[in-house]
């Protein structure tokens, strides 16, 4: 995304925050802040040049990424899952032409995500076939199951269901559904500690028709998910970051004690935290948009090196919001103030696939190895 474009966006930053503390309190979607990065033409940033799209790299997307987390982190994540998938068919297309280019045509905001996760079976990182059943029928494919924190399950467009066909020897992919379908259910399960307002409820399928089917393939010869666009999913977080570091510097100038006769900001040990905080949330943006903009340059390396930076990243970012709602004290943990709210969203970074010990396990066993 061109820097001219990113100029535009505080506007629409300052639109997101404005309810993005109601949207948390209620756990609602926050449909007018979809409809808000719709028409900017956001969602479609990473559609590629061939589908008429304007084809942002991994680096732009994090900026992008970034900026949305300082208005709504919820908004952002549901805008990352769509850019995501369309990342995905620029670098690799799995989707049929046709439903590809109907998926573009819109009208509104079209949310896309890739539902993969399972109740017995957790993250398919970890390995392991999907309970979800794809049933082939004369009338084509037909679905049943239930897939778990499905982010932006009630706006979404389409939706990618990761499932296993019932042939006697088994292929697995992602079968295209039209959100809306008969047989399709929302179950109001998410009820988090952040990032409430994502939407990221049960979806069960019951005997749902697919429009189609996108890199269908035997279990041993499954590909992984493209993974060079996810790298910019930790950029999220360092907008909640930021946001978290403008509250604190915000409350230490406002905060005069009696006993002191001067603010909190003037005060040596503030100075240094403030500064400690500034110095994490520096080091985690370098290490994500190096990284990613490595990745655009071509660097063969720089998607192996993706997990890592994430788990360092979000590392430095928790304890940069750590570090602001101690310095705080109890003003940081109390309701009314947006710090708490900053704390809860930043801690959702963590979960995010690959996990901590994924990543470092498999680290040490190549060192060991």
């Amino acid at each position: 995304m061109p820097q001219s474009d990113l100029a535009a966006l505080p506007a629409i930053v300052a639109k997101l925050a404005e309810r993005a503390g109601e949207h948390d309190r209620d756990a609602t979607f926050p449909h007018e802040g979809v409809a808000l990065v719709h028409e900017a033409g956001l969602l479609t940033t990473t559609v590629h040049p061939r589908y008429g799209g304007p084809g942002a790299g991994v680096l732009d997307t994090a900026r992008l990424l970034a900026e949305l987390g300082r208005g709504d982190p919820s908004v952002a994540l549901v805008t990352a899952m769509t850019l995501f998938v369309h990342g995905a068919q620029a670098v690799d297309p799995t989707w049929p032409e046709d439903l590809y280019r109907e998926a573009l045509a819109g009208p509104g905001p079209v949310l896309i995500n890739a539902l993969r996760v399972e109740p017995e079976l957790g993250s398919p990182t970890r390995g392991g076939l999907p309970a979800t059943i794809a049933r082939h029928t004369a009338d084509g494919w037909r679905l049943s199951g239930r897939k778990i924190y499905s982010t932006g399950s009630e706006g979404l467009r389409w939706m990618i269901v990761w499932a296993r066909t019932d042939e006697p020897s088994p292929r697995v992919g992602g079968f295209l559904v039209r959100a809306g379908e008969p047989g399709i259910a929302i179950e109001p399960t998410w009820d988090h500690l952040g990032l409430r307002a994502s939407a990221s409820h049960d979806v069960v399928f019951a005997d749902v028709p697919a429009a189609g089917a996108s890199g269908l393939s035997t279990p041993d010869t499954q590909r992984p998910p493209v993974l060079t666009f996810p790298l910019a999913l930790p950029a999220i977080y360092l907008g909640v970051a930021r946001n978290a570091l403008d509250w604190l510097t915000g409350f230490l100038r406002e905060r005069v004690p009696s006993g002191l006769g001067r603010p909190l900001s003037t005060l040596p040990r503030f100075e240094t935290g403030v500064g400690e905080i500034a110095a994490r949330i520096t080091g985690a943006e370098e290490l994500l948009f190096g990284l990613a903009r490595r990745v655009d340059e071509g660097d063969p390396g720089a998607a192996a090196q993706a997990g890592v930076a994430k788990v360092l990243a979000t590392r430095l970012l928790i304890e940069a919001v750590e570090q602001a709602v101690a310095l705080a004290g109890n003003p940081g943990l109390t309701r009314a103030n947006a710090l708490q709210r900053h704390y809860r969203d930043v801690l959702c970074s963590r979960v995010h696939a690959p996990q901590d010990d994924a990543v470092l396990t498999g680290l040490g066993r190549s060192i060991l190895a």
